[in-house]
């Protein structure tokens, strides 16, 4: 039987659903698939050092998540064209002696925002946070075909830096970046709204911004998934806002990612059911 030994880099990961996601898949291809919680708050280990225990202990991939997506990047030998121009890897295959970073997060939001949210309005789009899940979400909106896409992040250095590099990827005028006294504003007028930050994870609850902002009329997708309704989400929802969680980008992120460790392809609907199971449990 073919084996694999993967594993998840990130902080306070304890709760995630990753290592039977991709377990459970594997059982149906007839793979013996071990996937492992490398915390770096539990084992005292930064990126670095837990990239370079995972090399030297045989393993065939990993998968890095908040808040690691570029810290990681310096302990690369490689990076995909899409990590290389996104600048965050969320996905590494080790490929005899070379570490190459991959990121599948924003084709992972694309296809859940498409399977989500089918023909919503993407003229104007505010998205709260610029980090490297955000960048791979705006990356994906502009691919989609939003308009004007306005970036917010508590550190406005980093939404001006991730806007100029989507202007410069996607055209002038595309990006623009935001600070928060400009929220009111720009979500009166906007058709969406996109959440990429921490808040609202297990261990960061709250909303990311006053719910009275909110609106009936305007879609709120975020991508945290555990839990699966956030505050955020249960506050659009009973606005009448159309909603997106962030199941959906798991799992077709750990779809992309099974397939670059693997080389086999995972059924996804399959991998949406289960993690409906695992949720639930």
């Amino acid at each position: 039987m073919t084996s694999y030994l993967t594993g998840l880099i990130g902080s306070g990961i304890g709760p995630s659903l990753s290592p039977p996601l991709h377990e459970r898949e594997a059982a149906h291809h007839g793979l013996s698939y071990v996937y492992r919680l490398l915390d770096t708050d539990v084992l005292g280990q930064d990126v670095g050092e837990l990239v370079r225990t995972a090399r030297r202990f045989g393993y065939d991939g990993l998968n890095i998540t908040h808040p690691c997506k570029q810290a990681v990047i310096p302990h690369l030998d490689e990076l995909s064209e899409d990590a290389r121009m996104l600048g965050a890897v969320n996905t590494v295959v080790f490929d005899g002696e070379r570490a190459i970073g991959h990121n599948t997060d924003w084709t992972g939001f694309a296809e859940s925002f498409a399977r989500g949210l089918p023909d919503a309005p993407t003229r104007r789009v505010v998205q709260l946070g610029a980090g490297g899940a955000g960048a791979a979400v705006a990356h994906a909106l502009l691919t989609m075909g939003a308009d004007t896409l306005t970036v917010v992040d508590a550190d406005p250095a980093r939404a001006t830096a991730l806007a100029a590099e989507l202007e410069a990827r996607f055209g002038t005028g595309r990006a623009r970046p935001a600070v928060q006294a400009d929220l009111p504003e720009l979500l009166a007028g906007a058709d969406g709204l996109a959440h990429a930050t921490p808040t609202g994870m297990a261990r960061h609850p709250g909303l990311p911004l006053p719910a009275s902002l909110l609106r009936p009329g305007l879609w709120v997708a975020d991508i945290v998934y555990r839990p699966l309704e956030t505050e955020l989400l249960r506050q659009a929802r009973a606005l009448g806002c159309r909603t997106l969680d962030g199941g959906g980008m798991v799992v077709f992120q750990a779809a992309h990612a099974f397939r670059l460790f693997t080389g086999r392809l995972p059924d996804t609907e399959r991998m949406l059911t289960h993690l409906t199971d695992l949720v639930a449990a």
